[in-house]
Order: structure tokens, then C-alpha cells, then sequence
């Protein structure tokens, strides 16, 4: 029967001789076995003749689930991340499920998701926060393809309602997107999940579109490369690549080895204390290219900080 549950979990249509063949049982023992999950609170539906099957379809209360130990794992260490993440009003929630998941856990696998906290050190959360709400709808509306209505406020803070058909959720760095065909404007666009509120599914179906390079990470990526800036960074970064990759991973910015031991960092930015903070991170020496401006700006970041450190005679230079 955990067998036969486990199947119907993935949502898919079952033909009873499939079950039947794959359970290595009778059809008379499959029927009963499916009478005692409904038993048990699972909505499973039947349908007989040639065509005849199984299937889970959603209820009206949420029933036991069958995981295996991966999932299990993933789920865990999800709901811990998600704890102390970016989706606002979900922080207590994680929390007590995750009491109840780690609570019913195996010693071993318990042991697998207390290691994984230990030695994890994540980092800490300074973008803007989601609606968990607002997540769902959107998520559904990607999964069962339905056209989706919401209102959004652009980045210059015009508002607009808008009609889409959904794509995909992509989470990046600290901001979560949705990628959706656009039908007022008859193109693809990339919403920031956070300028978008009250999302509602329309009932209306419509067929899946292929995105442009097939791939919604690397769509929203290109998106956000090709958004006009106020500055452009060329800072030359006493460093390897790999070294200053790792640190600029999740804020963007285009990096080029130069040698072995340094490489040029390019970034597009509204203004100066997010690149400050980067290259704080860094911690190599570097040489600011481009433009004057930035070196201004750490002249004056520089005087702050030696006068907080106690050293009256400092002035504001170049990094």
C-alpha cells in the first residue's frame, strides 16, 4: 500500500493493469488497497472500463505524505533555509514544521540535516521580501498554466495592471522574479515578485510558449545586464578570478582574468555603496579605472572610517 501511495504521489494518470504489473499484485488487491488510502484520507479517483485507472487529485484536508530519505533531506533543510529567508511571514511557520519533519526523522537522516546546518554558514538577507502568498498564486499559476492578473509598479515607479501568461519563478541573489509573456505588449518581461501585488489566476488556459534560449535563469540574467545604469565600474582587482568571483557570485558584474593573480571587475550600478561593500568583501588591494566619480566617493567612505578609527591626520585617497 506505502508503494501504491508512492506511485499515485506523482500525480500522474495509473492504468489499473500498470499499478497491477508494477506492485506485482492482483487487481482484487490493488482495489483494496486504494479503498484504504481513501480510508486514510487520500483522494484517490477511479475510473473503470478499458480505459479505466487511478489517480491522487487534491482534497479538502492535507493527508499523511510518503517520502523517501532524499526527500525528506531536501525538505528539512528548506524549511531552516526558508526560516531565515526572503519570503515575509513564513519565518514561524518553517519553524514549526521543520519541528515536526526533523521530529519523526530517523536518527540517520536527522544526523545528515544537523550536519548540513553545522558546517553551512549562510549568508545574510539585505534584499527585498516577498509575499509567501504571493508566491504560491504566482507558482500554481506556472504549474497549471493559467493566465495571471496583477498590479505592478515599474521601476520608475509607474504603476500598471498587468495580464500575463506565467513561465517560471526564478530566485537571484537576493530578489525573486517572474518570467511571463507579457499579452498587452506581446513579448516576454521579467517582474520583480516584490514591485508586483495582488496576484489573481483568471480561470483561462493557454499553451505553453518556448522562452527565448530556453532557459529562465539565464533570461532574467540578460535582462537585468541589459537594464540601462547610472555608472559603469571598471576596477582592477589585485586577485584571482576565482577569488573575486566567489564574492560577487550573487550581486552580478562581469569579471576578465588579466593574469594568474588579478583579474578586472566591470559592474553596473545606481550609485556607490553597494560596489563599496563588494570590494570591502574582496579584501585584495585594488585600482579603481573607471570613473572618477567612484574614487571620490571612496576618498570620502576612506576619511569616515580612519576618523572612527581614531587616526585624526588620515584624508580621503584613492583605493
Amino acid at each position: 500500500m506505502l508503494r501504491l501511495l508512492s506511485l499515485l504521489q506523482t500525480h500522474r494518470f495509473w492504468s489499473g493493469i500498470e499499478l497491477s504489473d508494477k506492485l506485482e499484485v492482483s487487481e482484487r488487491t490493488l482495489r483494496r488497497d486504494v479503498e484504504r488510502l481513501r480510508e486514510l484520507g487520500y483522494p484517490v479517483n477511479a475510473s473503470r472500463g478499458v480505459a479505466g485507472g487511478y489517480q491522487l487529485r487534491s482534497g479538502t484536508v492535507m493527508p499523511p505524505l510518503l517520502l523517501d530519505d532524499e526527500e525528506a533531506v531536501a525538505i528539512a533543510v528548506g524549511l531552516r533555509t526558508a526560516a531565515g529567508g526572503s519570503v515575509e511571514g513564513i519565518e514561524e511557520t518553517s519553524v514549526r514544521a521543520l519541528t515536526k519533519v526533523v521530529q519523526v526523522m530517523p536518527p540517520r537522516l536527522r544526523r545528515r540535516v544537523d550536519a548540513l546546518q553545522a558546517y553551512t554558514t549562510p549568508a545574510a538577507v539585505t534584499g527585498p521580501r516577498v509575499n509567501a502568498a504571493s508566491l504560491t498564486v504566482i507558482a500554481q499559476a506556472c504549474r497549471d498554466d493559467e493566465r495571471l492578473k496583477f498590479d505592478y509598479a515599474a521601476r520608475g515607479g509607474e504603476e500598471s495592471a498587468r495580464l500575463v501568461e506565467p513561465h517560471r519563478l526564478v530566485s537571484l541573489g537576493r530578489r525573486w522574479y517572474l518570467v511571463a509573456w507579457d499579452l498587452d505588449r506581446a513579448d516576454w518581461r521579467t517582474f520583480r515578485v516584490d514591485r508586483l501585488s495582488e496576484p489573481r489566476t483568471t480561470g483561462a488556459r493557454y499553451r505553453p510558449r518556448e522562452i527565448p534560449g530556453g532557459d529562465a535563469v539565464k533570461f532574467v540574467e540578460a535582462q537585468i545586464k541589459a537594464r540601462p545604469t547610472t555608472h559603469t565600474l571598471v576596477v582592477r582587482v589585485e586577485a584571482p578570478k576565482a577569488r573575486v568571483e566567489a564574492a560577487v557570485r550573487y550581486v552580478g558584474g562581469m569579471l576578465e582574468a588579466i593574469d594568474e593573480t588579478s583579474c578586472c571587475l566591470t559592474m553596473n550600478v545606481d550609485t556607490f555603496d553597494w560596489p563599496v561593500l563588494i570590494l570591502a568583501a574582496i579584501g585584495a588591494p585594488f585600482e579603481v579605472e573607471a570613473p572618477s566619480a567612484f574614487k571620490d566617493h571612496l576618498g570620502t567612505v576612506a576619511s569616515l572610517f580612519s576618523r572612527a578609527s581614531g587616526d585624526g591626520n588620515a584624508s580621503g585617497g584613492e583605493g
